[in-house]
């Protein structure tokens, strides 16, 4: 593995590790909301707060606001679209599901990007990796548990959100190659805005407030006039999204996908936290087992991954 390609996977590791953390205060944020206030009022809140600091990160990243100006960027604010669709899954099932079985259940992710990456990227990936894939769904059925009695079929949207996630994560290596992730990030959050306004246009006024499912009442429940502290929160969020946003996005614009991939499971830590310090949540004995397949099975790709980039060097 050539010096340059080392330092780009150790930078773009580092900024997926530090964009992790920030969105995991989101996550905090919008679960203790989710209660209160529909999903896309605290989207169009974050997303109106989040223009003043992604065109500062534009400008301090790219030295020019022209960057937003691509050609290309209908395609940017397609991919941010795809964005929204898996954050909304995610924070939907947040509504529904402890904090540490939905952050576990994202975990399709990472090993979603693996395959995507041999498909999209033609990377290759050992044996071992694919065991480690292969181990790390095994996860994942232990943690839905298909057919059991503690089955909610919100446990699918945090695994939609990981598919599309991935799907969005190999579109910024291949958009990054001509576009900043700054840039990337700005058109992303514009497509937040569109849809999340598009959202309070038609649920907005509570007319379709009725169900009684955690996920359907956050996502259906009308807007509601917020507390100071409230509205501080839900702004707070768009400080977090424009940095979260362009650090995941460098991330995998730099980065050898299938080897920064394995890193999201640092996810794990802040779920397993915040749920526990806010609500008391642990998973039960079978949801550990699960999570820590899951979390085993990153890991060995992460192993995988550093030994076959010294044996060139050897």
């Amino acid at each position: 593995m050539s010096t340059t390609r080392h330092q780009d996977n150790r930078t773009g590791i580092f900024c997926l590790l530090i964009g992790i953390a920030v969105f995991s205060v989101q996550d905090l944020i919008l679960k203790l909301i989710s209660e209160a206030y529909p999903l896309h009022q605290a989207m169009v809140l974050r997303s109106l707060t989040a223009i003043p600091f992604m065109l500062a990160i534009v400008w301090w990243f790219d030295g020019t606001l022209r960057s937003l100006l691509s050609p290309r960027w209908p395609a940017m604010l397609g991919r941010g679209l795809l964005n929204f669709s898996a954050y909304t899954a995610y924070y939907l099932a947040l509504a529904a599901l402890p904090m540490a079985t939905t952050v576990s259940l994202y975990f399709t992710a990472p090993l979603i990007i693996t395959v995507l990456s041999v498909v999209m990227l033609r990377e290759k990936v050992s044996t071992r990796r694919w065991l480690a894939v292969g181990a790390g769904f095994a996860g994942v059925v232990i943690m839905v548990r298909p057919g059991g009695t503690l089955f909610d079929w919100a446990a699918l949207l945090p695994i939609f959100c990981g598919f599309a996630y991935a799907v969005s994560m190999i579109l910024a290596r291949t958009m990054g190659t001509r576009d900043s992730a700054a840039a990337m990030a700005f058109w992303g959050n514009m497509a937040f805005l569109i849809c999340a306004a598009g959202l309070s246009a038609y649920y907005g006024s509570g007319q379709h407030v009725g169900d009684t499912h955690p996920s359907l009442a956050f996502l259906t429940r009308g807007w509601a006039w917020p507390t100071m502290l409230d509205l501080a929160l839900m702004c707070a969020c768009g400080a977090i999204a424009a940095v979260g946003l362009t650090l995941l996005t460098q991330a995998y614009r730099i980065g050898q996908n299938s080897i920064v991939a394995p890193f999201e499971f640092s996810f794990a830590f802040w779920g397993l936290m915040w749920g526990w310090l806010v609500w008391g949540d642990l998973p039960d004995a079978l949801g550990w087992v699960g999570i820590a397949v899951i979390i085993a099975a990153g890991l060995y790709v992460l192993r995988a991954e550093d030994e076959g980039a010294r044996q060139p060097a050897q």
